[in-house]
């Protein structure tokens, strides 16, 4: 995704990551910045596992249609150092905005190439949506097996841990539908509507990071995607796994 940054975009980014302890400092001084980091700390295994998991499955469903370029490329492994970018965490980290290294993929090499596509384009959030069930099964057996360990500061840690990696996850898979360049979502809805080669297409690349920025900036994916956030967390930690 870090190619349709330029240096205004960046810059911008970088502003909007000085906000939170910014915001922290000035809401409750030293002792909310103390709150901010430890609460910011907690969510990093969540971002590398979800980051890691969606590009991976990118670069594995695009291997397994024909595409060897991931493969070449070393992309086809959950290692994170494979597919973390710095700025992409330390963005999702304070903006609730990020992204994983691109996974590169040549269409033409798949054996279908529209029905191919779709597929890598859901593939990222599909995977996020099997991390978040997975890590809510770990939650339950956690919960079920040692339930004393939650009642220790180690073991709320870890169930907190746990807990957000549910949460960024699904947060990741909800984002990435959103129809927006270079979101996953807007792929392939260019792909099922046949919008690859139209005007709206160029136009809506070629301003795609000036798009996302301002909807970030005017907190519309917050106001679209509590709802189901919440909705989907809930149902895996309450409907399915009767964690809490």
């Amino acid at each position: 995704m870090q190619r349709f940054f330029d240096r205004r975009a960046l810059l911008l980014i970088l502003i909007l990551i000085f906000l939170g302890p910014v915001q922290a400092i000035m809401n409750n001084g030293l002792s909310g910045l103390t709150d901010w980091i430890v609460s910011t700390l907690i969510t990093i295994p969540g971002i590398i596992v979800g980051l890691s998991f969606h590009e991976y499955a990118h670069a594995m469903v695009a291997y397994k249609c024909g595409d060897v370029t991931p493969k070449i490329m070393g992309r086809c492994t959950v290692e994170p150092q494979a597919h973390v970018d710095l700025m992409g965490i330390l963005s999702l980290l304070f903006i609730g905005f990020g992204w994983g290294k691109p996974v590169v993929v040549n269409p033409r090499n798949f054996r279908n190439r529209r029905r191919d596509s779709i597929l890598v384009g859901i593939a990222g959030v599909t995977m996020n949506f099997i991390v978040a069930l997975v890590f809510g099964l770990i939650l339950k057996i956690l919960v079920t097996v040692a339930p004393a360990i939650l009642t220790t500061s180690f073991g709320h840690t870890i169930f907190m841990v746990f807990y957000y990696v549910i949460i960024i996850n699904v947060s990741l898979m909800l984002f990435n539908l959103l129809p927006v360049p270079p979101l996953d979502g807007f792929n392939v809805i260019t792909e099922i509507f046949h919008l690859e080669n139209t005007k709206f297409h160029h136009f809506v690349y070629r301003n795609s990071m000036v798009i996302l920025l301002a909807l970030i900036i005017l907190d519309v994916p917050h106001m679209l995607l509590t709802r189901p956030l919440y909705a989907i967390v809930s149902s895996i930690t309450d409907t399915i796994f009767h964690i809490f």
